[in-house]
């Protein structure tokens, strides 16, 4: 029987979506609700494994990892782009990456809850309720102020719309994006320098690759106003995290508001958790249980596709890695 392990389950909800039981008599499934950093131990929990089903890029799995796992033949990922699986290494092995969709709604969505929970002062105020206290605080509000958005994709678009919606003038930066195209959503295209000096909210929603990492550098962050608040809930290493952390304790921006980081889960000494005037989430950007729902249910059908014989959404090396 094909062994199936699910890995990074951290709520322990994986086998409640996606019709895991159309698998029954063809394989034994098991999902592990930690995250396994140490390898060898990583390589004791996988030996068994035909099959790795990756929860997004959560787990790193490399070459070494991939020659250490004999019995391993299909990988399958959430997404159609996971930068942490060596593709290139499976195929040289011999071993299969299959994908799933996302949808993007999920993390335009949590965007706006960050943004709106920071502006208001929400984790603080939540916290003082449940202590007993009243109001500690007060808020700023969205309306008239300018939205910047570096990234103008899938993602990118949905959080302008909001912004329009909520009264924001939203300007947009992109590799893609002509003022033309910009005029068209009711946008202003701007530079990349713009984008950073004139936003009170900048928000990144961009692929990670070699050409963008650590994209927002020390002087970005500090040409935004000592009022702005950073947005980021697309990749960390689109960042360089050690110059956004100065740049908090020095003023501008004024904020930060964050769903990844560089290690996950973040550990508790990370020096971005002692960071001022931040907002912390623990990388919800894609967990959502529509999400969950769509990517494990195209799990479950590669696996059952790979079983026949006809495998499916086939990920092949060079495919664009990230969001």
């Amino acid at each position: 029987m094909t062994s199936i392990i699910i890995l990074d389950d951290y709520q322990n909800v994986a086998l409640s979506f996606g019709g895991w039981e159309r698998l029954k008599g063809r394989a034994s499934i098991r999902a592990l609700n930690r995250h396994v950093a140490d390898r060898a131990e990583l390589v004791r929990e996988l030996a068994d494994a035909r099959v790795i089903v990756c929860n997004r890029e959560r787990t790193l799995i490399s070459a070494d990892l991939i020659a250490a796992l004999p019995k391993l033949e299909l990988i399958v990922t959430s997404g159609m782009r996971n930068a942490s699986i060596d593709v290139a290494a499976a195929k040289a092995r011999g071993v299969l990456v299959c994908g799933t969709q996302t949808l993007g709604y999920p993390t335009a969505e949590l965007t706006w809850a960050m943004i709106l929970g920071y502006m208001r002062s929400l984790p603080g105020e939540v916290a003082s309720l449940a202590a007993g206290g009243w109001q500690t605080r007060v808020g700023t509000g969205v309306r008239g102020k300018t939205l910047g958005i570096l990234g103008y994709g899938r993602i990118g678009s949905d959080v302008a719309r909001v912004g329009q919606a909520l009264g924001m003038k939203v300007i947009a930066w992109s590799r893609s994006l002509t003022p033309g195209k910009a005029a068209a959503a009711g946008i202003e295209c701007v530079s990349r320098a713009e984008a950073f000096a004139r936003s009170d909210v900048l928000t990144i929603h961009m692929i990670l690759n070699e050409e963008t990492a650590n994209f927002v550098t020390a002087a970005d962050l500090a040409s935004m106003k000592p009022t702005a608040l950073f947005v980021n809930t697309s990749r960390a290493g689109l960042v360089d995290t050690a110059a956004l952390i100065a740049a908090l304790k020095a003023g501008r921006p004024g904020g930060a508001a964050l769903d990844v980081y560089d290690r996950e889960p973040l550990p508790a000494d990370d020096p971005i958790r002692s960071a001022p005037n931040t907002l912390l989430t623990p990388h919800l950007g894609y967990v959502m249980a529509e999400n969950y729902q769509v990517s494990f249910s195209e799990a479950v059908e590669n696996i059952e596709a790979w079983l026949d014989g006809a495998p499916g959404r086939v990920i092949e090396p060079g495919a664009p890695a990230g969001h």
